[in-house]
């Protein structure tokens, strides 16, 4: 930590404002006490605006180099720039002196994850990964659905994240070129990988299929994983930007009972629509009871069988609150780059899977 008198918020720098730092970070950083944005890097006219309008007292840069050049000034670094740049920009963000958090994935390799992470604990800095989706609503339901033993021994894991976007988007995100760590298998595919580990601990075999489905994409836009975790767990993994038919957003089966659960986390977006967290948004994270999963044996919650299962809010502010409290009080990681390179570990066998047709133990 920097000198940041006791009682005023840690001043925060965030490199990059493009989807990830002007719809997630900028506004959950702004909203958590405890934490100022002071910095915004783009080298974007239009972006700057947008930061300048969004945010009046934030200062504008055009590179990284500005805010590590005055450090001390800082608190922390929040990198939310293109993925081949999250390797280089944490490095030197903790050579110098400040403690990071990386969007998803910290680093296309789990080798370069632990390589930061043991940068991090040589320096004796914070390095945190945005998974924001430990804090989505249906995930929270579903972990308190398992602490509470509802659905018995789980059996099968089933998680998608499908949309139907049947025109490539273009952009840095599904370019071919493997150096900017495209792709939806390590976009989406970090959220439900990180999930299933989380829920049900490691893995011990990964079987993936990866296709390039429309014309002009470059990088796979369907993908499905199936992993055999060491408890006995399988957990099927669907990412997909081709599926004109969304299936549940989880089926869990399990010796007492399913839990299933259709529709996506309302806070992305409330998030893209301009709506913030705080004091004013009692309802931050809250969906209507139509929407609800349900639990049940041997019935079909399409027609309305089981009980229906409160789901409880969704809480994105719970991640950055957690950092803030690592930086004051010593508080805990909320999310470890160790637990990043599990889940780049399960990425990278995923991707040699798909490539060679086999199944790859870890």
């Amino acid at each position: 930590m920097t000198g940041t008198p006791p009682g005023t918020p840690s001043r925060v720098g965030l490199v990059g404002y493009g989807l990830a730092g002007s719809v997630f970070h900028a506004p959950l950083i702004a909203a958590t006490e405890g934490l100022a944005l002071d910095a915004v890097v783009t080298s974007n006219p239009e972006r700057q605006r947008q930061a300048r309008a969004e945010f009046p007292d934030v200062r504008v840069a055009v590179s990284a180099d500005e805010l590590f050049d005055r450090a001390g000034e800082l608190d922390l670094i929040v990198v939310a720039s293109p993925n081949k740049t999250h390797v280089p920009l944490a490095t030197a963000a903790l050579k110098a002196g400040l403690p990071v958090v990386v969007d998803k994935p910290v680093a296309g390799t789990a080798a370069e994850a632990r390589e930061l992470a043991a940068l991090a604990d040589e320096r004796g800095l914070l390095l945190s990964v945005f998974q924001n989706r430990r804090w989505d609503n249906d995930f929270l339901t579903l972990r308190a659905l398992l602490a509470a033993g509802e659905l018995g021994d789980v059996w099968r894991f089933e998680s998608r994240f499908e949309r139907w976007r049947p025109q490539p988007k273009g952009g840095w995100r599904e370019s071919g070129d493997p150096a900017e760590i495209g792709g939806l298998l390590y976009d989406l595919g970090s959220h439900v990988v990180d999930q299933a580990l989380v829920l049900f601990g490691p893995v011990t075999s990964v079987y993936a299929e990866t296709v390039i489905r429309r014309a002009g994409a470059r990088t796979d836009d369907d993908t499905f994983l199936a992993l055999t975790h060491e408890n006995g767990v399988r957990s099927h993994l669907y990412v997909s930007a081709t599926t004109a038919q969304l299936g549940p957003r989880f089926r869990v089966l399990g010796s007492r009972a399913g839990y299933v659960k259709y529709g996506l986390d309302p806070q992305e977006a409330a998030l893209r629509e301009g709506r913030r967290p705080g004091p004013d948004a009692a309802d931050w994270g809250t969906e209507p009871e139509s929407l609800w999963g349900r639990v049940g044996a041997g019935e079909s919650p399409v027609t309305g069988g089981g009980r229906p299962e409160p789901t409880l809010p969704g809480d994105y502010p719970a991640y950055y609150a957690a950092v803030a409290d690592a930086l004051r009080n010593g508080g805990p990681n909320p999310v470890t780059a160790g637990e990043a390179a599990a889940a780049l570990d399960v990425l990278e066998a995923a991707r040699r899977s798909a490539r060679d047709h086999v199944t790859v133990t870890l």
